[in-house]
């Protein structure tokens, strides 16, 4: 049988991982101690049945007294196993009482195994099989030919085959678990990285152009821009994910890139007509010189030969578009594999490939940029240009009437507000209103309230309008990413403890982007959340992200399934970081 297949493991590290749930301790002890378990070597005196049980007579030699094996609902193999006079070794819990000792439903063990610790797995299949397969396959060899270290590769030998019983995991030995897992994953994910041709661009003096900006950029913007300034000279694919929290300024990357790979053209996909005619504008705004485009369903055929710049939503995947050396997506959570692969494909020159650049405003942990970027290149941005006055609370039912003040205050200012609903319609698993349910007093109490959400297909229109003419939105989390609403200055979201900490952090990113003094209110009916506290105490997105794997666990990265549910069974992506630079130092990546 391939127990490789059968434990679902791909190589040895894998296998190693695979740790005791149990030990054994089949010593020989000369004292017996009660209710623990031990080795009895003795030999057969006599053997009883009775109605309920079977009982042999046993004199102990280890204990230099007599003792006897008990069983209970006795099997009929059982009376085949003991013989009169046989010498043999039992291990089994022992009871003592008045002077009698008993072995409890014990197990004949092999004489070979005598003097062992034997580990106890849990995986289906028999024991004396697995021990074997794994003295044959987990060896220091076959761990040092994986690429582990040697003392790492001893210490998890030790979990397997120790040489005294062990109470708990060393120090020493929980961290080679780590390691090796954190290690095993790194190997993995780097062996999918991907190295393509692509044509190197010599780029322009950013320099020249930083100084036509009305404003300084952050060092942090300027080490992206140096970072893809890098990836551009190389006839290496760039492939680069870019990372930065709400009103970390990405956009301004984005045109610095445009500008270094200029007069080559470059193509920006981006999830929403609305993002796409921000950038649109934008674009317009810090690259005056560039012949740009904007590219929608609702644009007429045009030739695209003639642009610098071709900035759309997914429409451009649908039109014939010129070879451009640089494609960046925003927001490229928001697109399919298969999506951003087929705009590469659309602008590839032959065998040449474009630099890609993904562009992200879900900020996440350091450990998992860390990771990821084993497979591909990872920059953060965790600073952002102005700080941002929000103040989050958590309210409830007690707390509406003062925020109904709020809320009217803020409109007489000429201030927006943003209330988020957990759903569209009513539905008796949620505990909240929805936005039908709620619209009706909210429409009947204030002036100018738009109503949005997922499947409403004029929602881009809709947010277009409230930008200028509305007082409250009522939306789902439709607008987690999306438009920029300078006079939003609160968001409400109902039932906030129902939803991921990135999550609320991207809504709460959509109030104070022009330094407004903002307010976030979290409505919960249960508002003692340790996670919700946590969430009020900090606005930085990366220190968010860290939050929400505490409370909530990573995803697996491997297969891209990040939603919440722990990947590592060992590594910590919150205290770990240390040992997982140290592994991936030691693959060179």
């Amino acid at each position: 049988m391939d127990y490789f297949k059968k434990l679902n493991v791909s190589n040895t590290l894998e296998l190693s991982l695979l740790i005791p749930k149990s030990y054994e301790d089949y010593t020989i002890k000369q004292r017996l101690v009660p209710k623990t378990y031990m080795v009895v070597d003795a030999t057969v005196e006599s053997v009883e049945k009775t109605p309920k049980t079977l009982q042999i007579k046993l004199f102990s030699h280890n204990f230099g007294h007599k003792i006897t094996a008990v069983f209970f609902k006795t099997k009929p193999y059982l009376y085949h196993q003991f013989k009169v006079y046989e010498r043999l070794y039992l291990y089994g819990r022992i009871e003592c009482s008045s002077g009698f000792c008993q072995i409890v439903v014990p197990k004949k063990i092999s004489s070979n195994l005598v003097g062992e610790i034997v580990p106890v797995y849990k995986n289906g299949i028999r024991g004396d099989f697995y021990r074997r397969f794994l003295k044959e396959h987990l060896t220091l060899t076959n761990l040092l030919k994986e690429g582990l270290k040697e003392d790492v590769a001893k210490d998890i030998l030790s979990i397997h085959f120790p040489k005294q019983l062990p109470q708990k995991l060393s120090h020493k030995q929980l961290f080679a678990l780590k390691y090796t897992e954190i290690f095993n994953y790194l190997k993995k994910l780097s062996s999918k990285k991907t190295v393509l041709p692509s044509k190197a661009v010599k780029t322009n003096d950013i320099n020249k152009w930083l100084k036509t900006l009305p404003f300084d950029l952050t060092e942090e913007q300027l080490k992206a821009i140096k970072d893809i300034q890098k990836d551009l000279q190389r006839d290496i694919q760039a492939r680069r994910m870019i990372v930065g929290d709400v009103g970390s300024g990405k956009s301004m990357v984005m045109f610095a890139t445009a500008y270094l790979n200029h007069p080559n053209k470059t193509v920006l996909m981006a999830p929403t007509t609305i993002l796409a005619n921000q950038l649109y504008n934008e674009a317009k705004k810090f690259l005056p010189d560039f012949k740009t485009v904007l590219l929608t369903n609702k644009t007429k055929k045009t030739d695209l030969n003639e642009f610098d710049f071709i900035i759309g939503t997914h429409a451009l995947l649908y039109k014939k578009l010129p070879n451009a050396t640089v494609v960046m997506v925003d927001e490229q959570h928001r697109f399919g594999t298969t999506q951003r692969n087929m705009l590469q494909h659309l602008v590839s020159e032959g065998k040449l490939k474009p630099h890609f650049f993904q562009f992200s405003a879900t900020p996440i942990p350091r450990t998992q940029a860390m990771i990821e970027s084993a497979q591909i290149d990872v920059t953060l941005i965790t600073t952002t240009p102005f700080k941002k006055d929000i103040t989050t609370k958590v309210i409830s039912k007690k707390d509406f009437k003062n925020l109904l003040a709020h809320i009217n205050n803020e409109i007489n200012s000429n201030h927006q507000i943003l209330i988020i609903y957990p759903l569209v319609e009513e539905s008796q698993a949620v505990s909240y209103q929805s936005i039908d349910e709620a619209r009706s007093y909210w429409e009947k109490n204030f002036k100018n309230v738009y109503v949005t959400h997922g499947k409403d297909k004029e929602k881009e229109t809709i947010l277009e309008e409230f930008k200028d003419k509305g007082d409250i939105l009522l939306a789902t989390t439709v607008v987690e990413v999306g438009i920029s609403l300078p006079r939003l200055s609160t968001i409400v979201i109902v039932g906030a403890e129902r939803l991921g900490l990135a999550t609320l952090h991207q809504l709460r990113g959509r109030v104070s982007r022009n330094g407004l003094k903002g307010y976030c209110f979290l409505y919960t009916n249960n508002p003692d959340s340790k996670r919700l506290d946590a969430f009020c105490k900090t606005t930085n997105g990366f220190e968010i992200a860290k939050l929400d794997l505490k409370f909530r666990d990573s995803g697996d990265l491997l297969s891209g399934k990040e939603q919440s549910g722990k990947h590592f069974k060992f590594l910590d992506l919150v205290e770990d970081e240390g040992i997982i630079k140290q592994a991936k130092n030691d693959l060179g990546i």
